[in-house]
């Protein structure tokens, strides 16, 4: 960090553009080891790293992709008795079940994280920090609990970081339901506004970063935002974590350059040819059609130039034995069980949907129903409290153009064999909020 009050001899080399930035090996860094590796916690005047971290083109880790310093400017220069009574709030809840990068990135560098959120309490004025951590976080829970005791141990956190376990439910990861369930209510996303940064936690300006976007923060706090911005793309700068899943030989999370075409990327993870799709950016996501998807860059402007989006990096490879009609069904009808009920798009729109495209994927449907389908897609985007309308609208009008021949081969033979097969799209049976 530029005017940072640690001297430059007093922290390892930075990594190269192309290394390892955030999870250096497969277990879990010590205080001691994390220091070594990356060198110790940063300070300096709270308005410099939040200028830093704008200079870096940071964008938020979690799916939205907004700028995350101006997110923190926004908490800063919130109204209210000095730089004082702010809250952060770190989500690690990871609700989107195909993705996984959240949960191995706490279990494997779980200082960096908290190297975040100790930096952004300091630059936004916070006196209290929330992890929230999914219902199923397993190991990454036990790191975490022994990282929080060798920092309390070490006098290394000004501002106490206190563990929060998130409800299950699609939705109980999104910002606002954090900060519902925070505030003692029922884990739902609200209406805004008003937003987090103008009243959030305790009815406190708040803010919310994804864990990633936290582990981000403290590397440029310790080497500077040109460093940050050496890999990725100008769009996009920085590394990313990102979750490949199905058809391929080297499933998991890696790190990547934004920008790094689709097709290098799932070579590296050992593609098993022939694949038909795949799935970008999770359940919000869009299904591009293989090959032709193999030469877009895996970055946010990429992927809106292709037509998708990169959402919280999850790439779900589509094989050639699979049905993409049935596993888009079953994750429409998934994210309809979990609508908040607070909104009639989400309340009977989604049920609807889901329903009509079951029909479609296992059912003996009439050609009528593509129009309807397509009306209620209509209908429910755009027209909910949250986002969850639009994603579910936008994920099955992509099934139906790039699985467009099985559309039609279902509506005039019925359900093909492909359409009985186990699923590739992990879809949890019970997850209730």
């Amino acid at each position: 960090m530029r005017g940072s009050a640690v001297p430059s001899a007093g922290r390892p080399p930075a990594p190269g553009p192309r290394d390892l930035r955030l999870i250096v090996r497969d277990e879990p860094l010590s205080l001691a080891e994390h220091t070594a590796c990356y060198g110790p916690l940063p300070s300096g005047p709270p308005d410099l790293l939040i200028a830093e971290v704008e200079r870096s083109g940071l964008t938020g880790r979690g799916g939205g992709a907004f700028p995350a310093g101006r997110k923190m400017r926004a908490v800063a220069g919130a109204r209210g008795p000095a730089r004082t009574g702010r809250v952060v709030i770190a989500n690690g809840s990871e609700s989107e079940p195909a993705s996984s990068k959240d949960g191995v990135l706490l279990s494997r560098a779980p200082h960096l994280v908290l190297d975040g959120i100790a930096l952004c309490a300091s630059a936004v004025g916070a006196d209290r920090a929330y992890l929230c951590v999914g219902h199923a976080a397993g190991t990454s829970d036990r790191a975490l609990a022994r990282a929080v005791a060798e920092r309390a141990g070490a006098g290394l956190d000004s501002v106490p970081v206190e563990i929060h376990p998130t409800a299950g439910g699609y939705l109980a990861g999104q910002e606002s339901a954090l900060i519902s369930a925070l505030n003692g209510n029922a884990p739902v996303p609200t209406f805004v506004p008003p937003r987090p940064a103008e009243r959030g936690a305790h009815r406190r300006p708040t803010l919310v970063l994804n864990v990633e976007t936290l582990a981000h923060i403290a590397l440029i706090a310790r080497f500077g935002s040109e460093w940050f911005a050496a890999a990725g793309t100008p769009g996009t700068p920085g590394s990313a974590l990102v979750t490949v899943t199905g058809a391929v030989q080297r499933p998991g999370v890696r790190e990547i350059p934004l920008g790094t075409p689709l097709g290098e990327l799932l070579h590296r993870c050992g593609l098993i040819k022939p694949a038909q799709a795949v799935l970008t950016g999770g359940y919000f996501g869009t299904w591009l059609p293989l090959p032709a998807a193999l030469t877009v860059p895996v970055s946010h402007e990429g992927m809106r130039a292709a037509g998708a989006s990169l959402g919280p990096g999850v790439l779900a490879v589509l094989p050639a034995a699979a049905c993409g009609l049935a596993e888009t069904a079953r994750v429409a009808s998934f994210l309809a069980a979990q609508n908040a009920g607070q909104c009639g798009p989400c309340r009977n729109g989604l049920p609807a949907l889901a329903e009509a495209l079951n029909w479609i994927a296992f059912g003996q449907a009439g050609p009528d129903i593509i129009g309807w389908v397509e009306q209620l897609a209509g209908l429910v985007a755009g027209r909910g409290a949250c986002h969850l309308p639009d994603g579910a609208a936008g994920l099955v009008r992509s099934a139906l153009t790039v699985f467009a021949a099985d559309v039609q081969a279902h509506l005039s033979a019925g359900p093909c064999a492909r359409a009985s097969g186990p699923p590739v799209l992990p879809v949890p049976a019970r997850w209730t909020q």
